[in-house]
């Protein structure tokens, strides 16, 4: 295990030979764009070829990022998350066209019957903002939370637009999974005994207790109103939306109210099985799932069928690819992003991945077997392509291109 230095911080892991420029750009984060602390890892086709970590895990004690530092990935879950619905529709047990009512029948309350679970997955069913009140005791509640979001009214007509399911997506992601997995397991320990464990990586939707809270990074992160300062990284049309609070933006991402991102690394909602904004582990855990789908899926015994959906292009709704919540063009499928104009990333349009608010980010790139994921404690202002992690993408990309 190499270390390096790079402003003052301490840099560990490895890089496989020709994979240099990638480590270089990791200290470059902490010695010029502001790096607290992160990790990064990637896979190709089956092979490990960079795991890096450094930095500080708390500013505040100093302590170090080590090699097993957990940390909060806010949506970069929602990509982990659909790995886990991809194969449990591999296995059989859900069918993306059928609808979400003939597995939950409840849902099918308030106009939502006819709604697929390919146009959930695709932020189309209008589900985006939940009326009643959430907290964490609410969301501890699986059936009570089941019975809000059947309760709950579309805000479109579903199918026709698209909208950013901040925090709903992942809710009825657990309960599918708990109705058609024939233990009935949540989607956390669905996630963590069907892929995560057979991968012998760490990767958690809800915190078991027997962690100890010192593996994991605390997060810094930023005052909502600090978001005005940024509208040139940031749509413009989002950061508005969020301050103005009958807007469907705010309805968003607005329940459960937090002062700021960075709640949800607060004791009681890492305990939640958030599978939406939640997952809480390390960016070698987030690479290797996504470089198993990447290499063909064989090792978790995904059929290639699965991977040929997850791969397939992404055509827009019929009213258009704007985001009804983010306010900018977006580009989703079966819950991953894909590569559109505003957000390149991968060889191709077969690429699939999901970032997370304050810059990580994991994907696949079945075209080049690559299974990328960066994972930082101090949140920046990009809704997606941070500085930090586009810098070692670009670096990952340009090593493959040289060998």
């Amino acid at each position: 295990m190499a270390r390096t230095e790079a402003g003052n911080r301490e840099i560990y892991g490895d890089v496989a030979p020709g994979f240099e420029p990638v480590r270089e750009e990791f200290g470059r984060n902490f010695s010029e764009r502001g790096e607290l602390g992160a990790a990064c890892c990637a896979y190709v086709r089956g092979e490990k070829v960079v795991d890096l970590w450094g930095g500080s895990r708390d500013r505040n004690t100093g302590a170090p990022w080590e090699e097993d530092t957990l940390v909060l990935v806010f949506s970069t879950t929602k990509g982990v998350s659909a790995l886990a619905v991809a194969l449990a529709q591999s296995r059989g047990l859900i069918d993306y066209d059928e609808t979400v009512a003939a597995y939950w029948p409840e849902f099918a309350h308030n106009g939502k019957g006819g709604v697929t679970v390919r146009q959930l997955l695709n932020h189309r069913a209008g589900l985006c903002a939940v009326d009643e009140p959430l907290n964490p005791e609410v969301l501890s509640d699986l059936d009570r939370v089941a019975g809000i979001l059947a309760r709950q009214r579309p805000a479109w007509e579903p199918g026709k637009r698209q909208g950013y399911h901040y925090l709903t997506l992942g809710l009825c992601e657990n309960e599918l999974l708990r109705r058609v997995d024939p233990r009935g397991r949540s989607l956390g320990r669905f996630l963590r005994e069907e892929i995560v464990a057979p991968l012998g990586e760490e990767f958690y939707v809800g915190l078991p207790p027997e962690v100890p809270t010192s593996r994991v990074a605390t997060i810094e992160a930023f005052h909502p109103l600090q978001m005005l300062l940024h509208v040139n990284t940031m749509p413009p049309g989002l950061v508005l939306g969020y301050m103005n609070p009958r807007s469907l933006t705010a309805r968003t991402l607005g329940n459960p109210k937090l002062r700021s991102p960075g709640d949800l690394d607060k004791p009681e909602y890492r305990r939640v099985e958030l599978g939406a904004a939640g997952g809480i582990g390390t960016a070698r855990a987030v690479a290797k799932a996504y470089g198993a789908f990447a290499a063909g899926g064989k090792d978790l015994g995904v059929r290639p069928e699965t991977i040929a959906e997850l791969s397939a292009p992404a055509p827009p709704p019929p009213a258009g690819s704007r985001d009804e919540v983010l306010k900018t063009d977006t580009s989703y499928s079966l819950r991953f992003f894909k590569p559109s104009a505003a957000f390149r990333f991968g060889t191709d349009e077969g690429a699939f991945g999901t970032p997370g608010a304050g810059g990580s980010f994991g994907f696949a790139d079945p075209t080049a077997g690559v299974g990328f994921a960066y994972a930082p404690n101090r949140m920046g202002f990009h809704v997606w392509d941070d500085p930090r992690e586009r810098a070692l993408r670009e670096a990952l990309y340009a090593c493959l291109d040289g060998r």
